[in-house]
């Protein structure tokens, strides 16, 4: 099993049935619809229609936001993981009667919303303003007071701190200067002079950078300060009775979420009427379909309505949709292939190619017995306790199987959480607990551990090009393969013994046979990468630049599993370092109750981090190393018409086997 085999439909039934085969072939998803381009066909429009459906959903959706920002709802762990509520279709039925009703709730709350937005707005305003109003308030005339029928006055700031005294000289004689408040910033002025010297005061002012306050207010600052207290206390009062309301109307959230699924639905549906032709009495429905589904749905819809179903193999020049189906062992890592491309028409699914050595890779960056056996222990507790969308279950399966990997790593090279074994027993124990690596610590022997992370880098891209030899065998073109392949595997197996000989002792009579095998790799890629040309100077360069390739290419990927060492020996050193500040204290009382704070602080964090690095490396070496061997991508995924919802789902929607 990879890529599951798609079959060409075409269904021909009466026009009074179209909505009734639709919302069946919606519940069932197994099909994707094509638009019907028959000349002699004629189309629908239903624009009109799936705008309105999007308008109410989007009030809908609208609600449900303004109802978890006033009135957050309660969730737990439980909540997050359980997926989807499920409803019998039954049940469906009776409350999308209820749509009209919960509407006009949504339609309430986002008018109460629009109060809460309106009264914040507004009190922000008469906030500023009060703010603003300060510095004035020890003014006893109103703000827009410009003096008597014999005098004039001036209300205004200076933008720098001045006196009464000091202004007055600067004035002209007879004008009266009060200071109201002074800062280091301003000064603000209430003036006044006589009003046949008016105009000559103004010139003055202007002088010194007066600005005059402007307001048209007929209240004092006090007077008016107290009239927007009051006013924003009643914006005040008007704003929690709206939130009140909303408080109110939060029992009909789960309503809401049935709207935004109904309406979400109602939606797919008539948008999928879009790719249908009709005459006057019939309706013709084109798409894919795995080959898997084609008898259980000809069946079912030909029990229940009159229709007639035609399959057919899609043509070559047609773009077939990619649907992946997997084994237990390899199906929860088809999310990765996915993250990367979807398989072409001529590749094969990477899925299980990848699918031991994701799980091997990843234990051996995390490396720590310790933290495998939480994950392990967290994911089946996950697994078995909550209902889980499928996407989560798989990804949860994944996380789970890496976990048992890394416990293996880990019991191989002796850590769990770090040398915390043999921490506690030389400090609370006065015992000296040596080793307990099934293999060999890391931390002892870099060098071994970094000439296996090769290897097995090595055999990894070796799976690579296997992948490769079999697509071109299976093609026919059987030189290819060979000559594609086994100059590869000749050129690194001949190196191998040769480069680790830098590193550690190898026998002499490896490195001759590698020697061998590397000449012959060598003088084989040479004659042979060049063949395409069709003179001799093109296959001889076309050779030598194949040799290039390959020295630098093969060269880059293999050090690229360096990163195993790296991150297997960062997850083991940070977890000793961890246990070491835990156990600093001389007193044993205070070393035990530090120790536990700090393990499970450090190794909580310890473990967070490098559980992101494993992945992230992980997926590296597959889409970077791997891939790029024989993998093409750019497939297109399966998309069928089906219930697409958030919150609710048909408890028979999983029925389609």
């Amino acid at each position: 099993m990879a890529k599951l085999r798609m079959k060409k439909i075409e269904l021909i039934a009466p026009l009074t049935d179209s909505k009734k085969i639709i919302e069946l072939l919606q519940r069932r998803g197994v099909v994707e619809l094509c638009r019907t381009d028959d000349e002699g066909l004629e189309q629908t429009n239903v624009t009109a229609v799936t705008g309105r459906f999007d308008k109410f959903r989007s009030t809908a959706v609208q609600a449900l936001e303004t109802l978890d920002k006033y009135v957050p709802e309660k969730t737990g762990i439980a909540d997050m993981l359980g997926g989807r509520t499920e409803v019998e279709k039954h049940d469906f039925g009776e409350r999308a009667a209820q749509l009209e009703k919960t509407m006009n709730v949504a339609n309430e709350i986002l008018r109460c919303g629009k109060v809460i937005s309106e009264c914040d707005a507004e009190r922000l305003q008469l906030a500023t303003k009060c703010d603003m109003l300060r510095p004035w308030l020890a003014l006893d005339v109103p703000l827009n007071f410009h003096g008597t029928e014999t005098t004039a006055a001036f209300i205004g700031t200076v933008p720098y701190p001045a006196t009464s005294e000091g202004l007055e000289e600067q004035l002209p004689e007879g004008t009266s200067v009060e200071v109201v408040l002074a800062t280091k910033e301003q000064t603000d002025l209430f003036i006044l002079c006589w009003r046949e010297r008016a105009q000559e005061t103004e010139d003055a002012l202007r002088k010194l950078m007066f600005a005059s306050l402007g307001e048209s207010e007929k209240a004092t600052p006090a007077e008016l300060t107290e009239q927007l207290t009051k006013h924003s206390e009643e914006l005040g009062e008007k704003r929690d009775s709206a939130e009140k309301r909303i408080a109110e109307l939060s029992k009909m959230r789960k309503d809401l979420k049935f709207a935004v699924d109904y309406l979400t639905m109602r939606k797919d549906k008539y948008d999928a009427l879009n790719s249908l032709g009709f005459t006057e009495s019939t309706f013709v429905l084109t798409g894919f379909i795995p080959e898997k589904y084609c008898e259980s749905l000809r069946k079912e819809i030909e029990e229940k309505y009159v229709a007639y179903i035609e399959l057919t193999d899609p043509s070559e020049d047609e773009e077939v949709p990619v649907l992946l189906e997997n084994g237990r062992f390899s199906a929860p890592l088809e999310g990765i292939t996915r993250m990367y491309a979807m398989p072409s028409k001529g590749d094969v699914d990477p899925t299980p190619v990848m699918a031991f050595f994701y799980y091997l890779l990843f234990g051996m960056m995390l490396s720590d017995a310790g933290y495998g056996l939480i994950m392990v222990i967290g994911t089946m507790i996950a697994l078995k306790k909550f209902r889980l969308e499928e996407g989560m279950r798989k990804t949860l399966i994944m996380f789970r199987n890496c976990g048992i990997s890394t416990v293996i790593w880990g019991a191989l090279f002796g850590s769990w959480f770090g040398d915390i074994v043999q921490v506690v027993g030389k400090q609370f124990f006065d015992k000296d607990v040596g080793s307990i690596a099934l293999w060999f610590q890391p931390l002892d022997d870099p060098i071994k551990l970094l000439l296996f992370s090769f290897g097995i880098g090595i055999l990894h891209l070796f799976l690579g090009v296997a992948v490769a030899f079999h697509m071109s065998w299976k093609d026919g073109r059987k030189l290819d393969a060979i000559f594609d392949a086994v100059p590869i595997y000749l050129i690194i197996l001949g190196v191998a013994p040769l480069g680790a000989g830098i590193l550690t002792d190898v026998p002499q009579q490896l490195k001759t046979i590698g020697g061998y095998m590397l000449i012959a790799g060598v003088v084989l890629l040479v004659l042979t990468a060049g063949r395409s040309s069709k003179n001799i100077f093109g296959k001889l360069f076309g050779g030598l630049y194949a040799l290039y390739n390959t020295a630098t290419g093969w060269l880059s990927d293999i050090l690229s599993y360096s990163r195993l060492l790296a991150l297997g020996l960062a997850t083991g050193s940070i977890a000793s370092v961890i246990n070491l500040i835990g156990t600093m204290p001389e007193n044993k009382i205070i070393k035990l109750v530090l120790l536990i704070v700090v393990f499970i602080v450090g190794h909580t964090a310890n473990l967070a981090i490098n559980l992101l690095g494993a992945y992230v490396h992980t997926d590296r070496l597959q889409f970077v190393e791997l891939f790029s061997k024989f993998y093409t991508g750019g497939g297109r995924e399966f998309e069928p018409l089906t219930v697409n919802t958030k919150y609710l789902k048909f408890k028979e929607e999983n029925n389609n086997d």
